[in-house]
Protein backbone atom coordinates (compact mmCIF):
# COMPACT_ATOMS: atom_id res chain seq x y z
CA UNK A 1 0.00 0.00 0.00
CA UNK A 2 1.39 3.66 -0.89
CA UNK A 3 2.02 5.87 1.78
CA UNK A 4 -1.00 8.46 1.07
CA UNK A 5 -3.41 5.38 1.07
CA UNK A 6 -1.97 4.33 4.30
CA UNK A 7 -2.25 7.30 5.85
CA UNK A 8 -5.79 7.89 4.74
CA UNK A 9 -6.91 4.26 5.42
CA UNK A 10 -5.31 4.40 9.04
CA UNK A 11 -7.92 7.44 9.88
CA UNK A 12 -11.17 5.82 8.61
CA UNK A 13 -13.72 4.54 10.48
CA UNK A 14 -12.90 0.44 8.60
CA UNK A 15 -9.44 0.60 10.30
CA UNK A 16 -9.54 3.34 13.26
CA UNK A 17 -12.59 1.96 14.75
CA UNK A 18 -11.79 -2.12 14.19
CA UNK A 19 -8.13 -0.87 15.67
CA UNK A 20 -9.82 -0.06 18.91
CA UNK A 21 -11.96 -2.77 19.67
CA UNK A 22 -9.64 -5.07 21.12
CA UNK A 23 -8.73 -2.29 23.63
CA UNK A 24 -12.27 -1.67 24.79
CA UNK A 25 -12.97 -5.58 25.25
CA UNK A 26 -9.81 -6.05 26.99
CA UNK A 27 -10.55 -3.07 29.48
CA UNK A 28 -14.14 -4.60 30.17
CA UNK A 29 -13.39 -7.49 30.30
CA UNK A 30 -10.19 -7.08 32.65
CA UNK A 31 -12.33 -4.66 35.02
CA UNK A 32 -15.98 -7.11 34.94
CA UNK A 33 -13.27 -9.90 35.82
CA UNK A 34 -11.67 -7.93 39.20
CA UNK A 35 -15.18 -6.74 40.14
CA UNK A 36 -18.09 -8.87 38.32
CA UNK A 37 -19.63 -4.93 37.56
CA UNK A 38 -20.29 -3.32 34.31
CA UNK A 39 -20.02 0.00 35.72
CA UNK A 40 -18.62 0.17 39.89
CA UNK A 41 -15.18 -0.74 40.84
CA UNK A 42 -12.29 -0.25 38.70
CA UNK A 43 -13.14 1.90 36.59
CA UNK A 44 -11.61 4.76 34.48
CA UNK A 45 -13.12 7.78 35.72
CA UNK A 46 -13.98 9.00 32.29
CA UNK A 47 -15.98 5.50 32.02
CA UNK A 48 -17.60 6.31 34.90
CA UNK A 49 -19.03 9.86 33.69
CA UNK A 50 -20.25 8.39 30.42
CA UNK A 51 -21.94 5.24 32.20
CA UNK A 52 -23.32 7.71 35.02
CA UNK A 53 -25.31 10.07 32.42
CA UNK A 54 -26.32 7.47 30.67
CA UNK A 55 -27.99 5.55 34.04
CA UNK A 56 -29.14 8.89 35.00
CA UNK A 57 -31.11 9.26 31.85
CA UNK A 58 -32.27 5.31 31.31
CA UNK A 59 -32.20 4.30 34.98
CA UNK A 60 -31.87 0.77 35.09
CA UNK A 61 -31.79 0.52 31.24
CA UNK A 62 -28.94 3.25 31.15
CA UNK A 63 -25.92 0.54 30.83
CA UNK A 64 -27.50 -1.04 28.31
CA UNK A 65 -28.44 1.80 26.43
CA UNK A 66 -24.93 3.29 26.90
CA UNK A 67 -23.70 -0.41 25.37
CA UNK A 68 -26.14 -0.17 22.34
CA UNK A 69 -24.95 3.41 21.76
CA UNK A 70 -21.87 2.71 21.72
CA UNK A 71 -21.26 -0.09 19.82
CA UNK A 72 -24.64 0.63 17.53
CA UNK A 73 -23.01 4.49 16.26
CA UNK A 74 -19.08 2.40 15.91
CA UNK A 75 -20.67 -0.29 13.66
CA UNK A 76 -22.77 1.68 11.91
CA UNK A 77 -20.09 4.11 10.68
CA UNK A 78 -17.65 0.89 9.98
CA UNK A 79 -20.27 -0.34 7.91
CA UNK A 80 -20.88 2.68 6.20
CA UNK A 81 -16.98 2.80 5.70
CA UNK A 82 -16.51 -0.71 4.26
CA UNK A 83 -19.55 0.10 1.63
CA UNK A 84 -17.90 2.97 0.07
CA UNK A 85 -14.38 0.63 0.26
CA UNK A 86 -15.38 -2.94 -0.48
CA UNK A 87 -12.90 -5.65 -0.26
CA UNK A 88 -10.72 -7.40 3.03
CA UNK A 89 -8.66 -5.16 5.57
CA UNK A 90 -5.31 -5.53 5.13
CA UNK A 91 -2.87 -6.51 8.10
CA UNK A 92 -0.49 -4.20 7.02
CA UNK A 93 -2.49 -1.09 7.76
CA UNK A 94 -3.08 -2.78 11.45
CA UNK A 95 0.37 -3.47 11.62
CA UNK A 96 1.71 -0.06 10.64
CA UNK A 97 -0.98 1.93 13.15
CA UNK A 98 0.09 -0.25 16.02
CA UNK A 99 3.70 0.85 14.99
CA UNK A 100 2.65 4.54 15.21
CA UNK A 101 1.14 4.07 18.49
CA UNK A 102 4.26 2.72 19.92
CA UNK A 103 6.50 5.50 18.42
CA UNK A 104 3.53 8.47 19.70
CA UNK A 105 3.49 6.49 23.10
CA UNK A 106 7.15 6.31 23.45
CA UNK A 107 8.22 9.83 22.47
CA UNK A 108 5.23 11.65 24.44
CA UNK A 109 6.57 11.62 28.01
CA UNK A 110 9.72 13.35 26.42
CA UNK A 111 7.69 15.76 24.40
CA UNK A 112 5.45 16.99 26.86
CA UNK A 113 8.15 17.08 29.81
CA UNK A 114 10.26 19.24 27.07
CA UNK A 115 7.66 21.50 26.20
CA UNK A 116 6.44 22.04 29.95
CA UNK A 117 10.10 22.93 31.29
CA UNK A 118 9.82 25.72 27.96
CA UNK A 119 7.01 27.29 28.87
CA UNK A 120 7.16 27.29 32.83
CA UNK A 121 9.81 29.66 34.02
CA UNK A 122 11.53 29.66 36.36
CA UNK A 123 11.49 25.46 35.62
CA UNK A 124 9.69 23.82 38.06
CA UNK A 125 9.86 20.08 39.53
CA UNK A 126 7.65 18.44 36.49
CA UNK A 127 5.18 15.38 37.79
CA UNK A 128 2.07 13.95 36.93
CA UNK A 129 0.18 13.58 39.68
CA UNK A 130 1.07 15.06 43.38
CA UNK A 131 -0.53 11.69 45.34
CA UNK A 132 1.18 8.37 45.83
CA UNK A 133 -0.43 5.62 43.94
CA UNK A 134 -2.78 3.72 45.95
CA UNK A 135 -3.64 1.21 43.27
CA UNK A 136 -2.08 -2.51 42.49
CA UNK A 137 -1.08 -3.01 39.35
CA UNK A 138 -3.52 -4.50 38.26
CA UNK A 139 -6.07 -2.31 38.96
CA UNK A 140 -3.58 0.27 37.82
CA UNK A 141 -3.62 -1.48 34.43
CA UNK A 142 -7.28 -1.54 33.91
CA UNK A 143 -7.82 2.35 34.77
CA UNK A 144 -4.56 2.53 31.71
CA UNK A 145 -6.30 0.49 29.38
CA UNK A 146 -9.63 2.39 30.10
CA UNK A 147 -7.84 6.24 29.56
CA UNK A 148 -7.10 5.03 26.28
CA UNK A 149 -10.84 4.05 25.33
CA UNK A 150 -13.03 6.52 27.17
CA UNK A 151 -10.67 9.51 27.88
CA UNK A 152 -10.24 10.01 24.23
CA UNK A 153 -14.25 9.10 23.40
CA UNK A 154 -14.57 11.94 25.99
CA UNK A 155 -12.40 14.60 25.57
CA UNK A 156 -10.90 13.98 21.92
CA UNK A 157 -14.07 12.26 20.00
CA UNK A 158 -16.82 14.34 21.97
CA UNK A 159 -15.00 17.59 23.03
CA UNK A 160 -12.99 18.20 20.13
CA UNK A 161 -15.52 17.07 17.44
CA UNK A 162 -18.16 19.76 19.53
CA UNK A 163 -16.00 22.75 19.86
CA UNK A 164 -14.84 21.95 15.63
CA UNK A 165 -18.94 22.14 15.04
CA UNK A 166 -20.08 24.89 17.67
CA UNK A 167 -16.81 27.20 15.97
CA UNK A 168 -17.92 26.19 12.46
CA UNK A 169 -21.47 27.49 13.50
CA UNK A 170 -20.20 30.74 14.66
CA UNK A 171 -19.08 31.52 11.14
CA UNK A 172 -15.10 30.73 12.31
CA UNK A 173 -13.14 28.80 9.53
CA UNK A 174 -12.01 25.37 9.98
CA UNK A 175 -8.63 26.09 10.99
CA UNK A 176 -9.40 28.17 13.74
CA UNK A 177 -12.37 26.29 14.87
CA UNK A 178 -9.90 22.79 15.27
CA UNK A 179 -7.24 24.99 17.25
CA UNK A 180 -9.79 26.49 19.91
CA UNK A 181 -10.79 22.77 20.25
CA UNK A 182 -8.06 21.64 20.61
CA UNK A 183 -6.88 23.83 23.08
CA UNK A 184 -10.33 23.94 25.35
CA UNK A 185 -10.63 20.15 24.98
CA UNK A 186 -6.87 19.75 26.37
CA UNK A 187 -7.88 22.56 29.49
CA UNK A 188 -11.25 20.26 30.17
CA UNK A 189 -8.90 16.93 29.99
CA UNK A 190 -5.91 18.68 32.57
CA UNK A 191 -9.18 19.91 34.88
CA UNK A 192 -10.87 16.71 34.69
CA UNK A 193 -7.80 14.81 36.92
CA UNK A 194 -8.48 17.01 39.83
CA UNK A 195 -11.81 16.61 40.01
CA UNK A 196 -13.95 14.41 42.51
CA UNK A 197 -12.69 12.57 45.99
CA UNK A 198 -9.83 10.25 43.86
CA UNK A 199 -8.92 13.31 41.97
CA UNK A 200 -4.97 14.79 42.39
CA UNK A 201 -4.26 18.01 44.65
CA UNK A 202 -3.73 20.85 41.76
CA UNK A 203 -0.89 22.20 41.17
CA UNK A 204 0.46 24.45 38.11
CA UNK A 205 3.27 22.01 37.29
CA UNK A 206 1.06 18.77 36.66
CA UNK A 207 -2.03 20.53 35.46
CA UNK A 208 0.57 22.43 32.89
CA UNK A 209 2.13 18.79 31.68
CA UNK A 210 -1.74 17.30 31.25
CA UNK A 211 -2.73 20.24 29.29
CA UNK A 212 0.14 19.32 27.02
CA UNK A 213 -0.50 16.13 26.75
CA UNK A 214 -4.05 16.96 26.09
CA UNK A 215 -3.27 19.18 23.37
CA UNK A 216 -0.79 16.83 21.74
CA UNK A 217 -3.57 13.77 22.46
CA UNK A 218 -5.93 16.29 20.72
CA UNK A 219 -3.88 17.53 17.48
CA UNK A 220 -3.19 13.60 16.96
CA UNK A 221 -6.81 12.77 17.03
CA UNK A 222 -7.35 15.46 14.29
CA UNK A 223 -4.70 14.06 12.23
CA UNK A 224 -4.31 9.95 13.05
CA UNK A 225 -7.76 9.40 14.39
CA UNK A 226 -9.47 7.79 17.08
CA UNK A 227 -7.64 4.44 17.10
CA UNK A 228 -4.55 5.20 16.98
CA UNK A 229 -4.60 8.02 19.34
CA UNK A 230 -6.47 6.04 21.94
CA UNK A 231 -3.61 3.27 21.59
CA UNK A 232 -0.86 5.52 22.15
CA UNK A 233 -2.63 7.03 25.36
CA UNK A 234 -3.25 3.57 26.56
CA UNK A 235 0.21 2.06 25.89
CA UNK A 236 1.61 5.74 27.41
CA UNK A 237 -0.33 5.12 30.26
CA UNK A 238 0.30 1.18 31.02
CA UNK A 239 4.20 2.09 30.51
CA UNK A 240 3.50 4.26 33.37
CA UNK A 241 2.20 1.46 35.31
CA UNK A 242 5.06 -1.01 34.73
CA UNK A 243 7.83 1.73 35.96
CA UNK A 244 5.07 2.76 38.84
CA UNK A 245 4.11 6.37 38.15
CA UNK A 246 1.06 7.71 38.63
CA UNK A 247 -0.74 7.70 35.09
CA UNK A 248 -1.96 10.54 33.17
Amino acid sequence: MMPHRYWAAARAPRYSLVFALPLLLLYEGLSFGMTGSAFAGVRNGADVLLKTAFVALGGRHGLALFSLALLGIGGWLVWRDRRRHPGPLRRAVFLGMLGESLVYAALLGTVVSTLTGLLLRPPLLVVQGTQPVALAFGAQLVVSLGAGIYEELLFRVLLVSGFTAGGLALGWSRGASVAVAVIGSALVFSAFHYIGPLGDTWALPSFTFRAIAGALLSGLYVARGFGITAWTHALYDVGLALVGIHST
